[in-house]
């Protein structure tokens, strides 16, 4: 474990033993890519080789994917909580997922469900586009502190948004009192003992954007990244798609790395001692999407097993990294990135640009 200025301390993950698991493999993540296909505006995300900055950097190559243009909601979050949703109705409704799409369901045929989640901002929002697009209804829960914007970004997609005076961890417990209480069906992308399966569906959802990935890498001629990079909050789309990865590619094969807030490191800490370990407080970030406390378990199983190294590290870090992917080098494509989404390019850079870093 090292530490160094900028302030990123590293921890190398000592209960490395590279198990992946079936719940997380190429073909669960292809079965939910096919449901996303269908949908009206699917198309792969953008994967930008950054080649002069590599350049500058010293390596191979730097791909970065670009989940700013997915649906015009600008992140990722919607793939989790449509097909959590798809999985949902045809449950209740006794549909075939395999054949089941937004242009096909008929809101008009049943009574609305209503969907509750707690949410940073994108994972909400997500929730709140898919029960739109098929006629249901949507409740989302913010931790005390959420931007305007964001509860703004919600309400327009027709859900009712609440902001608590809790944190990102006491607002899951709250919402999911509140909706046991209503009859809703709660929508979270985090684990606990009995609630699994809904959080499963999401990270499953979540690595389409992977088998995207993989496809682009190999269009490029490449056999495999040597490195991979995921922020994490709970830690459901950095275990999600690290699971694909270890399927698609094998954890021996991969230098993963999981990138934290260090007011909200509660994957790190638990990387640290092999064993879950929470954060409290107020986890003042920039990195709001990252701002959670409890490790989701079933992610944090896969982070565990496959992960090789944990990152935690001050706000500047990922500020560093939406300056560098906001001003290109040389010919290399501008990406407009929020904090949490650039805290790993943050990571290169500050590896590049400090000596002492270079580990």
């Amino acid at each position: 474990m090292s530490a160094f200025s900028l302030k990123m301390d590293i921890a190398d993950n000592r209960f490395f033993n590279a198990t992946g698991s079936p719940l997380f493999s190429r073909q669960q993540a292809q079965q939910a890519r096919c449901f996303h296909q269908k949908i009206a505006g699917y198309k792969p995300t953008p994967l930008y080789a950054l080649n002069d900055l590599a350049a500058l950097f010293g390596l191979g190559r730097i791909l970065v994917k670009d989940e700013s243009q997915r649906f015009g909601l600008n992140a990722f979050k919607m793939l989790g909580g449509a097909w959590a949703i798809a999985q949902l109705l045809c449950e209740k409704y006794h549909l075939d997922i395999n054949e089941f799409s937004f242009d096909t369901f008929n809101p008009g045929m049943t009574e609305k469900m209503t969907f509750a989640t707690t949410t940073d901002g994108n994972h909400g929002r997500g929730v709140a586009w898919a029960a739109q697009q098929l006629g249901q209804n949507a409740v989302i829960y913010m931790p005390k502190g959420s931007a305007q914007e964001r509860v703004d970004a919600i309400r327009r997609l027709g859900a009712e948004c609440i902001v608590t005076e809790m944190n990102y961890d006491d607002t899951v417990r709250f919402t999911l009192q509140t909706a046991q209480q209503n009859g809703w069906e709660v929508v979270q992308d985090t684990a606990w003992e009995g609630y699994t399966r809904i959080p499963t569906w999401i990270m499953q959802g979540y690595a389409t954007l992977a088998d995207e990935a993989v496809e682009q890498i190999a269009s490029m001629g490449i056999a495999r990244p040597t490195h991979v990079f995921l922020q994490a909050g709970v830690g459901a789309m950095a275990g999600g798609v690290l699971g694909y990865l270890v399927d698609a590619y094998g954890a021996n094969n991969l230098h993963s790395v999981i990138i934290e807030p260090e007011l909200a490191d509660c994957i790190y800490r638990s990387g640290v001692k092999g064993q879950i370990v929470n954060v409290g407080g107020e986890m003042a970030t920039i990195m709001a999407g990252l701002a959670c406390g409890e490790p989701n378990p079933l992610g944090w199983e896969i982070l565990r097993n496959c992960a090789t190294q944990f990152i935690s590290c001050q706000d500047a870090v990922a500020a560093l990294g939406m300056r560098v992917l906001g001003n290109p080098t040389g010919g290399d494509p501008r990406v407009i990135s929020g904090e949490s989404g650039a805290v790993g390019l943050g990571v290169l850079a500050a590896v590049h640009f400090i000596p002492s870093a270079k580990r």
